[in-house]
């Protein structure tokens, strides 16, 4: 009986060889996060554009905890079932982005199935507490899908967020595979009804690429994404977090990252960013004026 070799992992091409470097300030911050109990999106996942972003006085928490409900293929999120939920936690990241002196705040989650809505109550908790401490600094949302719970998604649009972001993360062929419970049609209707919900507030979504996808597929998505009126959208890399995670298909060259950009910009996108390095918060203080230039028509 014979068995099939493993199929070689792909080498990483040039463009993706970057050299993380830490400063005292990184320490600082990342102490202070410590000392709060927080999570960082930009640390948890070794984000190399985290010096940038920090400087730039952006930064991506991570609220509800560290254990997700779901087991998303292409996520390093620890997965299995939450045990408490931090009433506090909401007024600690508003102390820790005075701290920080952010100019624009992303706030996410690990998804949580467990809790009825979803841990909207605790998102809305969270933009009302930042605003309170800063109220110069714009909040951007970037939440589950709730499992399609329109209230869940009402409780956070009622919070009025500067921009809601929801990630569809891979073409609609692809989704179930990479993706755990969450599902494309349920994505892109959560974006549709955000954006009925409160039509002034921007909208965006992100997608990995190189885990399988077709260029046409990929055009296909953003005209879904459009068709529902999303402002913003980030195309990115996928790269695998440990031999355990879906392996990636292919590497996707700059200069195909800059035609998709031409591409989602003809489309209508207020902005697009797209690099293989891109990720769902990169440049997000960026994106906030676009958006709302595009808006008022600037």
């Amino acid at each position: 009986m014979s068995t099939r070799a493993p199929k070689p992992k792909l080498p990483k091409p040039e463009w993706l060889k970057i050299k993380l470097q830490t400063d005292g300030h990184y320490a600082e911050l990342k102490d202070m996060m410590r000392s709060k109990t927080l999570h960082t999106v930009c640390e948890e996942a070794r984000c190399p554009n985290i010096y940038e972003c920090w400087a730039n006085r952006t930064a991506t928490f991570m609220i509800l905890g560290d254990i997700c409900t779901r087991a998303c293929r292409f996520c390093a999120v620890k997965t299995g079932l939450p045990t408490e939920l931090d009433l506090q936690e909401p007024e600690r990241v508003a102390e820790a982005a005075e701290q920080m002196g952010l100019r624009h705040c992303v706030v996410t989650s690990v998804a949580r199935d467990d809790l009825k809505d979803g841990g909207a109550s605790i998102f809305a908790a969270t933009i009302k507490a930042i605003r309170a401490r800063l109220p110069l600094c714009s909040v951007e949302v970037l939440i589950p899908d709730f499992l399609g719970n329109e209230e869940s998604l009402r409780i956070v649009m009622d919070a009025k967020p500067d921009i809601l972001n929801h990630n569809i993360e891979t073409v609609e062929r692809l989704s179930d595979r990479v993706r755990a419970k969450a599902k494309y049609k349920r994505s892109i209707e959560l974006l549709r009804r955000a954006k009925e919900m409160a039509p002034s507030i921007p909208t965006k979504s992100s997608i990995m690429l190189g885990v399988g996808e077709e260029y046409e597929e990929i055009i296909a998505s953003m005209d879904d994404l459009r068709a529902v009126d999303v402002n913003i959208l980030t195309l990115g890399q996928y790269l695998q977090p440990s031999p355990n995670h879906l392996a990636v298909a292919r590497y996707v060259h700059p200069d195909e990252f800059k035609q998709l950009k031409e591409d989602g910009l003809a489309r209508g996108f207020s902005h697009v960013e797209s690099g293989p390095m891109v990720r769902s918060s990169y440049h997000a203080h960026e994106q906030v004026k676009s958006a709302a230039g595009a808006a008022s028509g600037a």
